[in-house]
């Protein structure tokens, strides 16, 4: 089961942001996975998959509701147009999950260390991604709505034609993150511990950042707008 929460909408210097509304997730009891591999199609409901070695397994299309997967290994993993719900995933490990197109509603993502993962035209919302690191996220074409990146490292996300609306970013530190052609609406992201833009910093109308991000961001601003800035 799961209650919805709404954060209050904050604001500062007159500017008002409307804050994500995260998920509060209540499990009810599981049973352990025990069926062995991965169907593609597959319906898992109320499972509990603990430290099950994932890897290579093709589960494309599958739902998973009132799921935990703990301490799982993802690499090379097949969860192509999956639909995660009402779920929470924590510890998960592997280089090259395909998650291109998948829908996750109402997750908690903890602790992941993950790298090159495909998210490609996935669907976020009501999505929390709290600790760990993700090297080189592929989330272009993606929609978050009501996601939540808080105490993680994100090194060199893509977020290329994706769309972001009530997307907050806290203690989190972006690392050369390219918003070529992003749609923002309602982004904070004064509270991300480091900012790195690589790509795409003219696209940051729909977002907030603070006096100092603006202040770390104006070499590159001036880059952009074609401003010669000399001593």
């Amino acid at each position: 089961m799961v209650r919805r929460a709404a954060v209050g909408t904050g604001g500062a210097g007159g500017t008002a942001v409307k804050g994500a509304r995260r998920p509060e997730i209540r499990l009810p009891p599981l049973e352990p996975f025990t069926e062995g591999e991965l169907e593609p199609d597959g319906d898992y409901d109320g499972l509990e998959f603990r430290e099950a070695d994932l890897a290579g397994q093709d589960g494309g299309g599958a739902r998973f509701m009132d799921c935990a997967l703990t301490g799982c290994a993802v690499d090379e993993t097949r969860l192509h147009h999956a639909r995660v719900l009402d779920s929470v995933l924590t510890g998960l490990r592997g280089v090259g999950t395909d998650l291109a197109e998948v829908t996750l509603r109402d997750v908690e993502v903890v602790d992941a260390r993950l790298g090159g993962t495909q998210m490609h035209g996935a669907v976020l919302e009501r999505v929390v991604v709290r600790g760990g690191k993700i090297d080189y996220l592929n989330l272009r074409a993606a929609r978050l709505k009501d996601v939540v990146f808080e105490s993680c490292v994100l090194v060199e996300p893509d977020f290329g034609g994706a769309r972001l609306e009530r997307v907050e970013f806290v203690d989190c530190v972006l690392k050369g993150a390219d918003l070529t052609g992003v749609e923002l609406k309602d982004v904070d992201l004064r509270a991300a511990a480091e900012l790195g833009i690589s790509a795409g910093v003219e696209r940051l109308a729909g977002a907030v950042i603070s006096p100092s991000q603006l202040m770390d961001l104006a070499p590159v601003l001036a880059a952009q707008m074609g401003i010669r800035v000399e001593g």
